[in-house]
């Protein structure tokens, strides 16, 4: 029998998932949506389709946490929120990232678990999570995922750690406790897809229903 520990993992898998399904995703509006494209283009932001077939033609950066807080601290960038390690990226930190240092949209991994939620995978490291965050030009983070801790002990060990009362989560380690398989996911961010794919500059212009004064019924 193969312990859980033993289990193989590549957050590669991840990674290359979530970079083919974005691709997928703004290679299908370009194509069934040309006309929306070209009005948006022409009327609205001269460069939007040159920047969406820019992320659908280069391979996505991939880097960890540590390198891209050496990144941010090695600039000579002034930014609004300090740049240490441990301490969260900031979307101002992300679009350095993405917009002027790599100019391509970037993928960081291995964030420290101080900053993540208590269910995800910790390193052997002790310090970082299996996490990744995928960062696009004028969004920032785009998409969030991360593998999940499938070791029962550990789980409850971070639990205790984070001061979660196990009596309102125990229905989450009812699914560790008799075993589980390795096993990761994300999510996608679809209000800012669009706000990308479109080249709006406020997010509150792509919520996919009516926004009117004193229409907010609960």
């Amino acid at each position: 029998m193969i312990e859980p520990e033993m289990a193989f993992y590549d957050i590669q898998d991840d990674m290359d998932l979530a970079e083919d399904f974005l691709k997928y995703l703004i290679s299908y509006a370009l194509d069934h949506c040309k006309d929306d494209l070209d009005f948006l283009n022409n009327m609205y932001d001269k460069e939007l389709i040159e920047r969406l077939k820019f992320v659908v033609e280069n391979r996505f950066e991939r880097i960890n946490y540590t390198d891209a807080i050496e990144i941010l601290t090695k600039s000579g960038q002034k930014f609004e929120y300090p740049v240490k390690w441990g301490s969260d990226l900031q979307s101002e930190h992300e679009r350095f990232l993405v917009e002027k240092h790599f100019k391509k949209p970037v993928i960081v991994t291995n964030y420290p678990k101080e900053i993540k939620a208590f269910y995800m995978k910790q390193n052997d490291d002790g310090k970082t999570v299996r996490a990744m965050d995928v960062l696009f030009p004028r969004i920032g983070e785009i998409i969030g995922g991360s593998q999940r801790e499938e070791i029962y002990e550990k789980l409850e060990q971070r639990m205790k750690e984070m001061s979660i009362p196990e009596k309102e989560m125990w229905w989450y380690l009812e699914t560790r406790k008799f075993g589980t398989v390795p096993h990761s996911g994300f999510g996608l961010g679809f209000e800012r897809l669009i706000l990308f794919v479109t080249g709006m500059a406020n997010i509150r212009d792509v919520i996919p229903f009516p926004r009117t004064p004193k229409n907010a019924e609960f």
